[in-house]
């Protein structure tokens, strides 16, 4: 039985790693479908015709247009990672705009699994929203990763100690994929 990931990613350093993630998905038997951000499809412009042949599957940034079909499979699970500060707090206030935030507030709402990691500075956790943020996110029954064991904030402008946990994130993904019955 093929298990279907989406896999959303905005724009934070941790996302130049995203074709080893995609393959190590694969290898845990998971058909990857990526959607990004605009400003992360401008940072991997280059590559965007490599990943989309890596997943076999067109990479998103917009929805399709009305009365095409979604060219995409439905997701047993969405992973939205690394996820920013703004894109953080654009999906808990409902804000939509970007069509990976769209696609993981529909997940979420549908009763999908979902699991977000995100990928912020200790400057912007120090900020009310992120908290407030965070909390609304897990009230709407989203996995957040964030904290000991999983993702702690760096300091502004250095790189995570370790890197980005982007193995903690598929383990994440594989225990909502058992919980779901997806696998």
């Amino acid at each position: 039985m093929t298990r279907t990931l989406h896999l959303f990613c905005s724009a934070a350093p941790p996302v130049f790693d995203v074709a080893s993630v995609i393959e190590d998905a694969q290898r845990r038997g998971w058909d990857v479908c990526l959607g990004l951000t605009p400003t992360t499809a401008r940072w991997l412009e280059h590559g965007l015709d490599g990943l989309a042949a890596l997943t076999g599957h067109p990479v998103r940034v917009e929805y399709e247009l009305p009365g095409q079909p979604d060219p995409w499979p439905a997701a047993d699970v969405v992973l939205f990672a690394p996820a920013t500060f703004t894109v953080v707090n654009e999906w808990a206030l409902g804000l939509t705009g970007k069509f990976v935030v769209s696609m993981a507030s529909q997940g979420a709402g549908k009763r999908i699994p979902t699991v977000m990691m995100p990928c912020v500075n200790e400057a912007h956790v120090q900020h009310p929203a992120f908290g407030t943020s965070v909390a609304t996110l897990r009230a709407t029954g989203v996995r957040v990763l964030f904290g000991e064991g999983t993702c702690l904030p760096d300091a502004p402008g250095a790189e995570l100690p370790g890197g980005f946990p982007w193995g903690a994130a598929l383990d994440a993904v594989e225990r909502a994929g058992r919980e779901q019955g997806g696998a």
